[in-house]
């Protein structure tokens, strides 16, 4: 029997989402997949060029690691503003804003003439992104049926990985083969306007959810909201847990990044820039496992797929101990699989578990995600520079073991939404 698109119930009167095998379905995956890319692209350009920027600007490496963590700090700080905006004017309006002047951002970047002022430019870059993962969540488990929703938001974090490969991928050897790392940053540009044009086209109206500003609130009724629903979920043990966990995870994920292009052109490996770049080709792996877990978190549950994909992730790290470029390779790749697995079922069950005020769950779980993804970033340095490749290995594994621990004492075995509703939803 077909499936009704779009996903109103029998009666015609109430949404209740796409599903999955659905024109509407479709089109929300796809259009989320090329916000994704167009967002993360841009965030993780700089990767792959840091040891160009560190010559260029004459900064040390733990410094020249401020160009990815100052975007990812604008980002962190932009979520829950962003989350207000799109309770006002919309979802898809508040996304394709975003990356609009995301891009924008991104090109004034390689004009800056100091290295302060190129950190100024990512950090106002990365306030414009935010605007993208911060409504994401929202977005999908308002127009994607319950049932389908864990599988949608595995595709959208696989768009996150797909345009932090190409980030990664085209600035590096564009940097290298041009000589210049602002060449590798246009080039991003470029794909982020494809991408994020694209997204506008192909994103459905949304159903699932009325603007503040259609129902004529004001916006003091929308701040007010904002805060009391952030405060709400700030209480919520089992969200509390959920967003430590992308502090701590996506912090050892960016600071192993980081430095992994030091890692790779130095002894034993000296391999050249734009051959290292290629190893970025591990994100791949992101790509596959997040719908995977996503599928497999709705049928045996979101909690054993974390624990599980975290204990992999330790074995990764523990092959690239091994002092060959097979075994680097290797545990990456297991590595980033297990973190974009664990990743994209923690994000979909932080947006799944409130049943309202989704938008600011999201928000305040990316701000985890990028505040740790700064901090730890950076920090990772001090670990590479004084105790070297193994020594930044054992932070990020004492990081994955803390937010397992974490994760297996206090999240519930099966996920059970928040019974209180509050905000406003479409009926």
């Amino acid at each position: 029997m077909s499936v009704r698109d779009p996903g109103f119930s029998d009666t015609g009167t109430t949404w209740i989402g796409h599903r999955r095998g659905t024109g509407g379905y479709a089109r929300v995956q796809l259009a989320m997949l090329l916000a994704g890319i167009s967002a993360f692209a841009q965030l993780y350009a700089p990767q792959a060029v840091l040891p160009q920027i560190a010559d260029y600007f004459q900064v040390t490496t733990a410094e020249s690691s401020l160009m990815v963590s100052m975007g990812t700090f604008g980002l962190a700080i932009a979520t829950i503003p962003w989350s207000l905006v799109a309770d006002r004017i919309g979802r898809k309006r508040t996304i394709s804003i975003a990356v609009i002047a995301a891009t924008i951002l991104g090109i004034v970047v390689t004009l800056m003439p100091t290295f302060e002022l190129a950190l100024a430019a990512r950090f106002a870059e990365g306030l414009a992104l935010g605007g993208v993962p911060a409504v994401a969540m929202a977005y999908i488990n308002e127009e994607i049926h319950k049932l389908d929703a864990a599988a949608a938001v595995g595709t959208f974090i696989a768009g996150n990985t797909v345009g932090g490969l190409s980030g990664r991928l085209i600035s590096g050897p564009v940097g290298e083969f041009t000589g210049s790392w602002q060449t590798g940053f246009i080039a991003i540009a470029g794909m982020s306007i494809l991408t994020a044009s694209l997204f506008m086209v192909l994103a459905p109206k949304p159903q699932g959810f009325i603007p503040a500003g259609a129902l004529g609130g004001t916006i003091g009724d929308a701040i007010r909201e904002t805060a009391s629903n952030s405060a709400r979920h700030m209480r919520d043990p089992v969200l509390l847990v959920l967003y430590l966990q992308p502090f701590l995870l996506m912090g050892g994920f960016v600071a192993l990044y980081n430095y992994l292009g030091y890692h790779l052109t130095d002894e034993p490996l000296l391999l050249p820039v734009w051959v290292s770049s290629f190893v970025f080709l591990a994100y791949l792996a992101g790509t596959v496992s997040s719908p995977i877990a996503g599928r497999i978190a709705g049928k045996y549950g979101r909690k054993v797929v974390m624990l599980i994909c975290d204990a992999i992730s330790l074995v990764g790290l523990a092959i690239m101990l091994i002092p060959t470029l097979w075994a680097v390779v290797l545990g990456l790749i297991i590595f980033t699989g297990a973190f974009f697995g664990s990743h994209s079922t923690a994000s979909g069950w932080a947006g799944a578990h409130p049943r309202f005020g989704r938008s600011q769950s999201t928000a305040i779980y990316n701000l985890a995600y990028y505040i740790g993804s700064s901090i730890l970033g950076f920090v990772g340095g001090f670990f590479f520079q004084s105790l070297g490749w193994n020594g930044l290995i054992a932070m990020v594994a004492s990081v994955v073991i803390i937010a397992s621990l974490v994760a297996l004492i206090v999240l519930p075995q099966k996920h059970k939404p928040d019974p209180k509703p509050f905000g406003r939803m479409a009926n």
